[in-house]
């Protein structure tokens, strides 16, 4: 399949240069997925899908055209082509508008497990209803599964320019996804759990059904917790959520566009000498892992903000010419329906060496968060945010009681500064991941 998808997108190229582009590139794709939600033991969704297509880019002198199409056939390439060549004509011109030479040799990786095409539906069926039997039999008090589901996807990508660039790899991935309610005395409270990877094997659905019961028993009961600025422990999942915040705002697009509250800080201490924030295409077993981007430029770790101080931003190839830098491996593109564009790969804060435990047993009086609600909502630009939480209420070390309907304020880079422990244990959640941490004081908003 990547030879045959490879011949393709060296075709669509060398037509649009016999049709008068001064530079092309062709992105070819073709990928499959299911999804398979279980309730109650019955089968509630199960999709599968299958789809394929080409998106070719031409420039025309400093003007570029872009368009996609859905079949692969000679003649429906030719007409992307021409479709392409045609919306160039139309395009302001820019002198930033290029596409990358060859970048060396691609890594190699592992991303495709033949084990995830080898189980059978009724296999996959079976993941997720175990994974709710598992959540209903943690506790009796979990009443209502939401939603246990499977999902897998993959297929092969192909990469070709008129400079020299051609790639093609095979990758695919699986997971799983439980959310649920608990209820007592009236009062409901949700959990969740995900986890999705590279490798079948690695699925553990009764680990993630009792992991999703658990937090949502853990908040019944929960009550208000009084205004005051205390230590604040974020567990992974919310610290996931904090730290892929940061992402678009290391973009150079971002930074060019001034819209990052990390613009004109680079050799800055941004954060606490305890954060180093990476984005790595090439971490093993991540689900953005791959040998190239979407430009065909290879991948790489590129680490952003090491020991609290800013080192630098992502690019591809279009915001590094604007800089007069390389591109460090970051077009990444939705499907072929898009041009690419510089983001975020595998992004993550770096592990530190204490147990989750370990942190909350240095906190006397704090908030130890589970949810947050909103976080979308902070200003990319400030940094400010302000969001509601849930968790649990630590006092001398320990768990005391659960909390909810507070409210966290602050700013990100401050936030980042107060950071004063993270935890050892690092887990992703698609293409962002943290560790446990903690920082020294947040203003809490309650009753």
């Amino acid at each position: 399949m990547p030879e045959e998808l490879l011949k393709v997108a060296e075709a669509a190229v060398a037509a649009a240069m016999r049709r008068g582009a001064s530079a092309a590139e062709a992105y070819v794709s073709a990928g499959r997925e299911l999804t398979v939600e279980v309730r109650h033991g019955q089968i509630e969704t199960l999709k599968q899908a299958e789809e394929k297509g080409i998106g070719v880019r031409v420039l025309r002198g400093e003007q570029v055209g872009f368009a996609f199409g859905t079949e692969l056939s000679r003649e429906a390439v030719a007409n992307v082509v021409e479709r392409a060549l045609t919306a160039a004509l139309y395009t302001g011109a820019d002198a930033h508008q290029r596409l990358p030479e060859p970048g060396g040799p691609y890594p190699e990786q592992d991303l495709y497990d033949a084990a995830i095409d080898g189980a059978t539906l009724e296999e996959k069926i079976g993941l997720a209803r175990r994974m709710e039997g598992a959540a209903l039999a943690f506790d009796g008090r979990v009443k209502v599964i939401e939603s246990s589901t499977y999902q897998e996807g993959g297929g092969t990508v192909a990469i070709v320019n008129s400079r020299g660039i051609a790639a093609a790899y095979r990758d695919a991935a699986c997971g799983l996804y439980i959310s649920l309610a608990a209820e007592q005395d009236g009062q409901s409270e949700t959990g969740y759990a995900l986890w999705f990877g590279r490798r079948f094997g690695e699925l553990n659905p009764e680990g993630l059904g009792r992991e999703a019961a658990a937090r949502a028993v853990r908040l019944l009961g929960a009550k208000a917790a009084t205004t005051c600025s205390v230590p604040v422990v974020f567990d992974p999942y919310v610290a996931a959520d904090i730290i892929g915040l940061l992402g678009p705002a290391l973009t150079a697009e971002a930074v060019q566009r001034g819209r990052s509250l990390f613009a004109g800080k680079v050799g800055q201490q941004v954060a606490a000498t305890g954060v180093s924030l990476v984005d790595d295409g090439t971490y093993p077993g991540g689900l953005r892992t791959a040998p190239c981007d979407g430009e065909g430029v290879p991948t790489r770790r590129t680490v952003l903000v090491q020991g609290g101080v800013l080192q630098g931003y992502l690019y591809d190839s279009y915001t590094a010419a604007k800089e007069g830098r390389a591109s460090t491996g970051n077009a990444v593109r939705g499907s072929f329906r898009s041009m690419p564009a510089v983001g975020t790969t595998n992004f993550y804060l770096e592990p530190g060496t204490s147990s989750p435990e370990e942190l909350i047993a240095g906190v006397q009086d704090g908030l130890y968060v589970m949810e947050v609600m909103g976080m979308h909502t902070a200003n990319p630009i400030s940094g400010d945010f302000s969001v509601g939480a849930a968790g649990m209420w630590i006092k001398d070390g320990a768990f005391a009681y659960p909390v909810r309907g507070v409210v966290i304020a602050g700013n990100m880079l401050e936030l980042l500064r107060q950071v004063d422990g993270v935890g050892a244990d690092l887990r992703f959640f698609g293409g962002r991941g943290a560790p446990t941490f903690r920082v020294a004081a947040l203003r809490i908003s309650g009753k």
